[in-house]
């Protein structure tokens, strides 16, 4: 039995589920877009190809191989997208919620269904059709739970508006001991560049007590306050709206000494590294052309 356990983003993770570029499918249509980014790149010609996505994914395979963690992998589809496994369920603490997807990608979750016949079935949570929330949105920091949502009243008008308040509402009342704290995030289903599709795409702790962030992707100051109170102005490291594009804050900790990063984030990596972590830097910017990186590719099941 795989005995779950994450309480934060950085402790030395011990297993997790991979996704996979194997029969990734054809270069979707404009109309199959699901956010900006892939829009852009479908529209330039320039949509990533299987043979290097696969290759990404497998240079990230072999950091987890060097620090002992446990991989497991989905199940290939054949034409489908599988990235992109933080999307389909996360787990806080000891459960593991299966996130309410867009209705096309809802085969994701019977690709890792051998990994949930390991989990105490007590312990996975299944919500109605209308609580939303994906993995991307949901942050765990020691007593705090960090949600992205969006609170507009054209939630429904948005592709890339991907966890509810309801959502947000659901994790409350499971973690009355947690401060749940929700962040409204930019949208747009067409600019990428003004487009946090998820929490991880705008903001992510690293290490101990520092994170990543970028200001504009809040749409009330005062959720990028609250962060700046709670790690302190010199613990951030602000990114620009081009790296926010690029997804520099979607790094994955691999422990709180270790941050796999995307080897052309040089200014990110030359930061990390003159605050002591180790950067393992590997090439990624493919896959980021589906508005995804690191942290989105990954859901980790054990951290100690």
């Amino acid at each position: 039995m795989i005995k779950l356990n994450v309480q934060n983003e950085t402790t030395r993770l011990r297993a997790v589920v991979l996704g996979t570029a194997k029969s990734n499918g054809p270069i979707p249509t404009i109309e199959e877009a699901y956010d900006p980014k892939s829009l852009e790149h479908i529209k330039a010609g320039t949509y990533p190809l299987e043979k290097d996505m696969i290759a990404e994914m497998e240079a990230f395979n072999k950091v987890f191989e060097k620090y002992n963690v446990k991989v497991y992998r989905p199940e290939v589809i054949p034409n489908y997208n599988q990235i992109f496994s933080r999307d389909i369920a996360f787990v806080i603490e000891d459960k593991l919620f299966k996130s309410n997807i867009l209705p096309d990608r809802e085969k994701e979750i019977e690709a890792i269904q051998y990994v949930l016949n390991e989990i105490d079935e007590n312990k996975i949570i299944k919500t109605t059709d209308d609580i939303h929330f994906e993995g991307g949105d949901v942050m765990l920091w020691n007593d705090h739970i960090f949600v992205g949502t969006y609170k507009g009243q054209d939630y429904e008008k948005f592709i890339t508006a991907r966890t509810n308040m309801k959502g947000v509402n659901f994790i409350k009342q499971l973690f009355p001991n947690k401060i749940v704290k929700e962040f409204d995030l930019v949208k747009s289903n067409t600019i990428a560049k003004e487009n946090a599709l998820h929490l991880d795409c705008c903001f992510q702790p690293v290490g101990t007590n520092k994170a990543i962030i970028h200001k504009e992707g809040f749409r009330d100051i005062n959720d990028y306050n609250y962060l700046v109170n709670l790690f302190g102005m010199e613990n951030l490291f602000h990114i620009t709206k081009d790296e926010m594009y690029q997804m520099f804050s979607n790094v994955f900790s691999i422990s709180p000494e270790v941050v796999v990063s995307e080897r052309n984030f040089t200014r990110l990596n030359n930061w990390l590294q003159s605050q002591g972590f180790i950067v393992e830097e590997i090439p990624y910017a493919e896959i980021s052309k589906q508005e995804g990186l690191l942290r989105c590719s990954t859901m980790p099941l054990i951290r100690d």
